[in-house]
């Protein structure tokens, strides 16, 4: 497999990336600007530090003569040098290999799934594949809004045979409220839906690093519109996930839930349900969706780094490494990541792979809301476009 080098050493020949790392939302946009000029592109994708001024950052846009902007705040950005909490990313993905197609939704807190489902058919109705390209789709929701399990299962219904990619709006740490980006405005409580048609080939990716073990739960008491868990085994949830964790519970905290996941299994494959945070009352709040009579298993880590190489390790038909990937990936990854030292080790694997992208609330692959996991997309350079 041809490697090609890092995005800076040979930039991306079908999306040009930029990076801000100014403060001021109208030094980042006018360094962002000047970074792009020339590149002829269909849309920009803003991956956006939570701390940003986010009306500052819409005017600057305003006045920025520009292509539509959509994205997102973010948990987090990764660069073309790896992670990075307080930098802006911009992508262009350049008009000749992409169309795109828009869609946000909101509210999503009361939504109507059979309008959803609707909407989504009339808009891949309106935009059908051109002969010898794809389409594909991308999903951003506020990270909060606890509806991202029934949004993309109706994005999914509705869209047929494209495939569904994702992240969740961040912001950092504080879980006080997330946004979409919206052609040039910011929306809280509402998902946004980009369909893309492009003529090169690309890959889905979807890992995480955890094995089931033999450690069993079922939920016997919770509140599922509010992802909370109250009772695990007949116990209070807290107390009993800290005595399978082996903690006492008073230790729980992001990091214990970072390395300890629970797993819901779906046929032959595992899916995390990441754990945010011990709710006031004994509880466990989740990121994912949660039910009385749902059977848990926790989860065992393998080697992060380890995984994260072999998951990035793809290519096409022909041998060839990604033009670049474009990557959405657990905060609690980053987290766990952190705590164990290993940043540097995973920016270089980011760098080496010439991944770029943000840290996420969840991720969004094959029609299912996930947790801890790398979801991405590797796009292949141009001249190997022949479908995957």
């Amino acid at each position: 497999m041809d490697g090609g080098g890092n995005l800076e050493s040979r930039p991306a020949e079908a999306v040009s990336v930029a990076v801000s790392a100014e403060s001021d939302a109208t030094a980042a946009v006018a360094e962002i600007m000047d970074r792009l000029r020339g590149t002829d592109a269909s849309f920009i994708l803003f991956f956006v530090p939570y701390a940003m001024d986010r009306a500052a950052l819409v005017s600057a846009l305003a006045a920025t003569p520009s292509p539509a902007a959509f994205g997102c705040t973010t948990a987090g950005q990764i660069t073309p040098q790896g992670y990075d909490s307080d930098a802006m990313v911009a992508l262009a993905f350049h008009r000749r290999h992409f169309r795109v197609a828009s869609a946000l939704i909101k509210p999503i807190t009361a939504v109507d799934i059979a309008e959803v489902v609707r909407r989504t058919e009339q808009l891949a109705a309106r935009f059908p594949a051109m002969p010898g390209r794809r389409r594909l789709a991308l999903f951003f929701a506020d990270g909060l809004s606890k509806q991202e399990d029934i949004i993309v299962a109706a994005l999914e219904a509705g869209l047929k045979d494209i495939p569904v990619f994702g992240g969740s709006a961040g912001d950092g740490l504080a879980f006080e409220e997330t946004f979409v980006l919206h052609e040039g405005s910011f929306h809280s409580g509402a998902a946004l839906l980009l369909l893309l048609e492009t003529d090169l080939s690309f890959r889905g990716l979807g890992f995480d690093h955890f094995q089931p073990t033999d450690k069993r739960m079922v939920v016997t008491r919770a509140v599922p519109e509010e992802r909370l868990v109250l009772e695990i085994n007949g116990s209070p949830a807290a107390r009993e996930y800290a005595r399978l964790v082996g903690v006492p519970v008073d230790e729980l905290s992001p990091i214990v839930f970072a390395e300890n996941p629970v797993l819901v299994r779906n046929g032959n494959i595992y899916h995390v349900r990441a754990i945010q945070q011990k709710h006031g009352n004994g509880g466990l709040t989740f990121f994912s969706a949660i039910d009385n009579g749902l059977l848990l298993t926790l989860g065992r880590g393998m080697e992060i780094i380890r995984t994260l190489n072999s998951g990035l390790s793809v290519c096409d038909q022909t041998g060839e490494a990604p033009d670049i990937i474009l990557g959405f990936d657990c905060y609690l990854r980053k987290l766990e990541i952190e705590h164990k030292g290993l940043a540097a080790a995973a920016s270089e694997a980011f760098r080496a792979h010439r991944v770029v992208g943000f840290n996420t609330y969840g991720e969004q692959h094959l029609g299912v809301h996930v947790n801890q996991t790398f979801v991405g997309i590797a796009f292949f350079r141009p001249e190997n476009g022949a479908p995957l």
